[in-house]
């Protein structure tokens, strides 16, 4: 079984800024709580379903399939909640990849990043663009975002 472990955190858009263009995505949601999550992702010209488990503390089970990108854009329609839009900037710091998210649409002024562990006890430094945690906040999650946009908090 695949699992993702994965922390959360607010940018401080002062320290950091993108270094390219990034990777446009939009994402909806098939799916959602208390079943498992269910989300089609159109990532620049892939795009993948996605089936993510009930979290357990910073893991979850994870299971992500490539889709063709037009079977994906008809999967959008069948959306339940608003599309997430965002662009993704891929950034190593300490050998590890970190994901930045600068979202748009509904959701305009959140910019958020994120890593993706081997282990839960992995070690791993912050950044200095890094402000606090919210891997434990369920506002920060895409699936919320979707039915809950960060522009009507």
């Amino acid at each position: 079984m695949a699992f993702e472990i994965e922390h959360k955190f607010l940018v401080d858009v002062t320290k950091w800024s993108p270094t390219d263009r990034g990777t446009s995505i939009i994402q909806a949601y098939l799916g959602l709580y208390p079943s498992p999550t269910v989300r089609i992702r159109i990532a620049g010209e892939r795009a993948f379903l996605t089936i993510k488990g009930l979290s357990e503390t910073i893991s979850r089970p994870e299971f992500e399939y490539e889709v063709p990108i037009d079977d994906a854009r008809e999967m959008l329609k069948l959306a339940i909640s608003n599309p997430v839009e965002k662009t993704r900037y891929e950034v190593i710091h300490g050998g590890l990849l970190w994901e930045v998210d600068v979202f748009s649409g509904k959701s305009a002024g959140l910019v958020m990043a994120e890593i993706e562990l081997d282990s839960i006890n992995q070690e791993f430094s912050l950044p200095d663009w890094v402000l606090e945690e919210v891997s434990d906040d369920g506002r920060y999650y895409n699936s919320y975002l979707s039915g809950c946009p960060f522009s009507e908090w």
